[in-house]
């Protein structure tokens, strides 16, 4: 999927993202400060229905979001591994909990333990074109 989109098309993209995704559940984002990783994510969080605040998790690592999908209650963990230094202080902090958990995980900085990722992660990369719009592109393992 490659796609370029405005902030006003952000949430016909996120929901095209979840038809497109299939089965996956890990997803990595990559992309610079400001590139709209965390602008996508609430866009995602809104399409499937979560209600909880959804923010950065720069200082707590992890956010739980709750949403209910076909009447079952659901979880999405946000991840964001900006303060992680390697793939040690990751596993540590639960991420490996997380990623394998079989629930949504949403994660900002993989490269920072690029390690800890199970097989079939989808790459998530996030760029802007211009101040207006940006760029995604995802990448299937």
């Amino acid at each position: 999927m490659d796609r370029i989109f405005s902030l006003a098309e952000i949430q016909v993209v996120a929901n095209n993202f979840w038809k497109e995704s299939g089965d996956i559940c890990v997803f990595a984002f990559h992309g610079n400060l400001g590139a709209g990783k965390t602008t996508f994510i609430h866009a995602l969080c809104d399409s499937k229905g979560v209600k909880d605040v959804v923010s950065s998790p720069t200082f707590s690592i992890i956010n739980e979001y709750r949403f209910a999908e076909n009447g079952i209650e659901k979880k999405i963990y946000h991840i964001d591994l900006y303060r992680i230094n390697d793939e040690e202080e990751a596993r540590q902090a639960g991420i490996e909990d997380c990623l394998f958990s079989g629930n949504i995980c949403l994660v900002e900085w993989p490269e920072k333990a690029p390690g800890i990722f199970p097989e079939g992660t989808a790459h998530v990369y996030i760029e802007p074109v211009d101040g207006q719009r940006r760029k995604i592109r995802i990448i299937r393992n």
